[in-house]
């Protein structure tokens, strides 16, 4: 069993056999994947989002990053080099 999968010269039937395997298995996906209607949406997809005010959330996200920090400056996080 383990031998099948070594690497050894492919030779042309096998080649072919590959190729008709590999058209089976695309074949069958891509029918499956027919079948998914993408054109709905899900009401709470449309409507919904983490982010609803954008303008606040970068100001909120900087003051807790800010306010979370050991050392700063007025406009920088001063990180901690090589300490860990």
């Amino acid at each position: 069993m383990a031998n099948e999968f070594t690497w050894h010269e492919v030779k042309e039937e096998e080649k072919k056999e590959i190729e008709k395997k590999a058209k089976i298995i695309m074949d069958s996906f891509s029918k499956k994947i027919e079948k998914i209607d993408i054109s709905k949406k899900n009401k709470e997809e449309e409507t919904d989002s983490r982010r609803k005010n954008y303008e606040n959330s970068a100001k909120i996200n900087r003051e807790i990053m800010f306010s979370n920090a050991r050392e700063k400056n007025k406009d920088f996080i001063i990180a901690e080099k090589k300490k860990w």
